[in-house]
């Protein structure tokens, strides 16, 4: 197996983006045989541990401060709630347990219940994921004494499109994050957002940025935009349908991500509750191989448990790791 490469130019990627889309297809699907069992889906699910009252100005985001979306602030849950909804995670067939808080970094105060939740999950033998802002070097040590296996930290979009996402936090924020926690040897989870009013030279930017790392993040999740009321991009793109991805070009940047970054595991994440299940097999077919299961991902609507189960049936799709076939639930 071929080391994954570091080095691709913009004008490679975009050529990438610009192929016939059965000749794009059928190289994400070699590249990803290569690399995966082509039929095999990871299920992870998503904890919203600490909701709403962010700091940031984040344009996509119900839980910032900054927005009117009626979304009140809450406390970081207790430890033992966050287990309980691991445990019916990893029943419900989780191989992954991924825990979201809305702040712009954690407070020192708070992180003795975030290694007890790590450190909880894990000897559940789930995986274990967290997104909880910046990070300081203590506490990216702390995470990793605890075990942490990934560490979520999107890069949202391209470097030329990102002001005008979210203005409080740079981009080079963003990667001295990435890189203090690929020193402390925590996995990275990295990807962003498509669909919010920015253009295919912005795409091929964002995965730019992505496959140029240092390593690769293990895992990318490509999020459609929800847009929600209240919110800059959401009021900003009910008036202007067109700026949002249509399910060709999203499908176009899946498979674009898979052959760039071929090692990854490539998650589709939020907006798959409106997907069809026509454009998600596509998106499995271009190289997709993770998804968030459940009714709910944070703050905003996910397909369900039940939706997904039908459609891997329909599609001879099994969960990565798990020794059972997911249950559809009867009608």
């Amino acid at each position: 197996m071929v080391k994954p490469r570091t080095d691709w130019t913009r004008e490679e990627i975009a050529a990438l983006f610009d192929l016939p889309f059965n000749d794009l297809l059928w190289q994400a699907q070699t590249v990803h045989r290569a690399y995966h069992d082509a039929n095999a889906v990871q299920l992870s699910t998503l904890l919203s541990i600490k909701t709403g009252g962010c700091a940031e100005n984040c344009g996509y985001c119900s839980q910032s401060a900054s927005h009117d979306t009626g979304l009140k602030a809450e406390k970081l849950m207790a430890v033992d709630a966050v287990l309980e909804a691991a445990r019916e995670a990893k029943a419900a067939g989780s191989e992954r347990f991924c825990m979201g808080a809305a702040w712009r970094e954690p407070k020192d105060r708070d992180m003795d219940a975030i290694v007890a939740m790590v450190e909880g999950v894990k000897a559940m033998g789930l995986e274990t994921c967290m997104t909880l802002g910046m990070l300081s070097d203590e506490q990216t040590e702390r995470l990793a004494e605890a075990g942490l296996d990934y560490y979520n930290h999107n890069l949202d979009s391209s470097p030329e499109y990102y002001g005008d996402v979210v203005t409080t936090r740079t981009y080079d924020d963003r990667l001295r994050t990435l890189e203090r926690v690929r020193g402390a040897g925590i996995n990275v989870c990295c990807g962003g957002i498509v669909g919010m009013g920015e253009t295919r030279a912005d795409r091929v930017g964002f995965i730019h940025a992505l496959a140029t790392l240092p390593e690769h993040p293990g895992s990318v999740p490509i999020n459609e935009l929800v847009p929600i009321e209240g919110t800059p991009l959401g009021d900003m793109l009910k008036g202007i349908p067109a700026a949002q991805i249509d399910e060709i070009e999203f499908v176009r940047t899946v498979a674009v991500a898979r052959i760039t970054m071929p090692a990854s595991v490539v998650r589709l994440s939020a907006g798959r509750e409106s997907m069809s299940e026509a454009t998600q097999a596509l998106a499995f077919l271009a190289g997709a191989n993770s998804i968030f299961t459940g009714d709910k991902l944070l703050t905003t609507g996910n397909a369900g448990s039940n939706a997904d189960a039908k459609l891997f049936d329909k599609l001879g799709l099994k969960p990565s790791l798990a020794r059972e076939p997911l249950a559809i639930a009867a009608e």
